[in-house]
Parts: structure tokens; sequence; C-alpha cells
């Protein structure tokens, strides 16, 4: 039985605590938060789990072996930093930090301590998303020339964050996890309509190796809630919609190619540039059926099982730096007028 805590029991710490206190083989023994209105909240729900306010009585309980941190952003590395130093392994909801130093610097504290580090990138652990992988792995979309995400909603309006470091992780963790490689080059264009300083819709680009290219459009004031993205290949194209029930992968067998203009034979080479004709390939829409678990439940199961069998999760803290830096990278072309940024 591993015993563990959250921290955090506001907008998202419901959900960890829902699913962790599911899991066999677990002891949810603590929830701390300094709002008495959340912890009734939890108490009404889970009346055996441990409430308090104070973080040290965390730390200090050698019994508790794991800390999941459900905190504003900017808190993530402070309280990440004091788990990891207490020998607890670790779980933080994205971002993992909002700087590369100190992202850096939990992976060295993990390794340090030999201590679970894990990044919350849900939707990693999406059935959805791992099968649209599938298609790309196996070259069913043929050479990946551009993937677009809409990742939009009407609130929850955040005044710490903005749309981009609220939304963002998730899609470019998806990004690096369906393309299997970082960008070279982010660029960032947003607006503050609602608070000063704070963008509420963003546009971040990632150019990556051979033409890739990557643009993720994140926005808390739009008319309807949308989780999509569009992936453009050479040979078919896929359709990735999270908010639908029963299409949440639709793959077009459609395409423009090359043929040469007076040769019927596919396989002809033509003579010159201009024997080359552009045509438009209209095939089926292919709909595929697949068992869809949820997302967060299957995350918080791999997490415990990562700490079980001294595993390395799929989204560990390399795999949160990396999201980081792209983050980092974006947030720098947001003041300084969309300027490309090299990501080193």
């Amino acid at each position: 039985m591993i015993k563990i805590a959250i921290l955090g029991a506001g907008y998202w710490g419901p959900n960890l605590i829902r699913n962790f206190y599911a899991i066999e083989d677990v002891d949810l023994h603590s929830v701390c938060d300094y709002r008495d209105e959340r912890l009734d909240f939890i108490k009404k729900q889970y009346p055996d789990i441990v409430l308090t306010k104070n973080f040290d009585d965390i730390l200090n309980n050698s019994e508790i072996e794991a800390v999941i941190i459900a905190l504003p952003a900017q808190l993530h590395y402070e309280f990440g930093k004091k788990a990891l130093d207490k020998g607890k392994h670790v779980f933080i909801e994205k971002p993992l930090a909002t700087k590369v130093s100190e992202a850096k610097k939990l992976i060295t504290l993990s390794e340090k301590n030999k201590k679970i580090l894990m990044t919350g990138h849900t939707f990693l652990y999406n059935d959805a998303v791992r099968k649209a992988k599938e298609y790309i792995d196996k070259g069913e979309l043929g050479k990946i020339h551009y993937i677009y995400f809409q990742r939009l909603n009407l609130g929850r309006v955040r005044d710490d964050v903005n749309a981009m470091w609220n939304f963002a992780p998730h899609d470019i963790s998806v990004a690096l996890y369906w393309l299997n490689q970082s960008p070279l080059r982010v660029s960032a264009h947003g607006v503050d309509y609602l608070q000063d300083g704070i963008e509420d819709v963003v546009f971040l680009n990632l150019e990556f190796p051979d033409k890739v290219f990557v643009q993720i459009h994140t926005s808390w004031i739009d008319p309807n809630k949308v989780r999509r993205a569009v992936i453009v290949g050479s040979k078919k194209m896929l359709v990735y919609d999270d908010v639908s029930d029963n299409t949440k992968i639709q793959l077009f067998d459609k395409g423009i190619y090359k043929k040469p203009s007076h040769i019927r034979e596919e396989l002809a080479i033509p003579k010159t540039q201009e024997e080359f004709k552009l045509f438009i390939r209209k095939g089926d829409i292919h709909i595929p059926h697949f068992t869809f678990r949820e997302p967060l439940h299957v995350e918080c199961s791999h997490f415990i099982e990562c700490i079980k069998k001294n595993k390395q999760p799929l989204s560990d803290g390399y795999n949160g730096l990396a999201v980081v830096k792209i983050l980092e990278a974006g947030q720098t072309s947001l003041k300084s007028d969309a300027k490309k940024i090299q990501i080193t």
C-alpha cells in the first residue's frame, strides 16, 4: 500500500483526489489546502482522508511516500522542491515549472534522491492521442507536413498565467509525443483584451526539422469549447476531436499528389518539371473503433506503477522540461513582437 498526499483542492485537485482514491493499493492519506471551504468540500465526500492547512504535516510524515501538487503554476517549483528534499516521489501538474532553470533543478534533485518526478501532461494518456500516434508511426499519414491545435473556451479566465501557459502545455506535449523530436524555433503572438499584460488569446508557432510546422491556438474568450487537432500528411490526414463522444479520431484518405501529365502509369518518371501536374485525391473517411479510458485515471495509475516498479514515467521531468523550454521561448517571443526564438 502506497501512502500519498495531495496538495491543492481547488479547481483541478478534486479530480486528482477522485482518481487516486479509487486506485487499488493506494492510501490517499492527506489533502492539504489553506482554504477552509475547500477542505470542508473534500471532507463531505471523503470523510476518512486527513485534512490539513499545513504542508509540513505532510512533509514530516515519513509514512507518506508521494506528493501530488495541484497548485498555481508559479508555486510548482517551490513545493515540488520541498517534497523532493524530504525524499518524496512527486507528481506536479502542468507546467512542471515556470522557468527552465527551475525545471532542471527539480530533475537534478529527483535523480540525486532517486525519486520519481512526473509531470501532469494528461493528454499523453489519452487513448485517442495514442491512436493518432499509431497512425503516424506506421506511416499511414505519410510524411507529416503540418499540425494545428485549437484549445478554446469561454472562461475560465486566469489572472496568474496567460492562455498559452494555461492551455498550451497539453498540446505542446502532444506535438512532441507525435513527432518524437523538438522544435528548432518558436514564435508567439497574443493579445490581452481582458487584463493588462495577460494574453487571453495566443497563437504559438513551432518550427520542426524537415519543414514540419505546428501551430497552437489557445483562447479563453472563444464562444465554443474546442479541443481539436488536425494532422496533414503527404498521404492522408487525421482529425482528433477530444470533445466528440463518437468521432474522436477521423482518418481522411485525401491529399494532393503529383503525376506526370502525359503518361498514365503511376510509377512513370517525368522528363521535365513541366510534365508534373497536381491531382486532388478524395477517398474514404475512416472512424476507428477503440476503447477509450479516462486519461486522468490512466495517468494517475501510471504514476503509482512507476513508484512500485521504479519505472521512468512517460511524462517524466525531462518531458516537463522540454515543454517548459518551449513555453519560456514563447513567452520571450510574446514580449518581443513575435520574434523567432531558437530552442537550444
